[in-house]
């Protein structure tokens, strides 16, 4: 019995289930926003959009907002509803409870947060952990 054809198809059964875990694993995507300009805002959520239209399912994003990029996820943001859209689709928002407190302070006033953000303590802090976690940092 001739082992070297035995061989061959062991191989390349194994690089394809390789390759069929390494397309299931999926992408980890963290998008800092710290620019107040709907524009910067905008360019954020496109990133999403694309992302999302790249990967599908196999992603996971996660958009955390802080310092002046907070505003995005107010509930009046010019672009709640794209927020809304994404968040459908499986994007997260985290929001920075540092900022929304001084911004409050400052303004005298506490502005609603969109329902599709959740509060974490520090914007850069959870950039941190989400980057431990395995998490790629993309800054548009």
């Amino acid at each position: 019995m001739n082992a070297k054809p035995i061989f061959v198809v062991l191989v390349c059964a194994l690089l394809s289930c390789m390759s069929s875990v390494h397309a299931a694993t999926p992408k980890k995507i963290v998008l800092q926003l710290t620019d107040a300009t709907p524009e910067k805002h905008a360019l954020v959520l496109n990133v999403a959009d694309n992302l999302m239209a790249n990967y599908g399912r196999d992603a996971e994003i996660e958009i955390v907002a802080f310092g002046p990029g907070l505003r995005l996820l107010l509930a009046d943001s010019k672009h709640s509803e794209r927020v809304n859209r994404l968040a459908a689709k499986g994007v997260r928002f985290s929001a920075c409870r540092n900022t929304y407190a001084k911004m409050s302070k400052m303004t005298g006033q506490e502005s609603p947060l969109s329902e599709q953000a959740a509060e974490v303590k520090g914007g850069a802090a959870r950039i941190i952990e989400l980057v431990e976690q395995g998490y790629i940092l993309i800054r548009p």
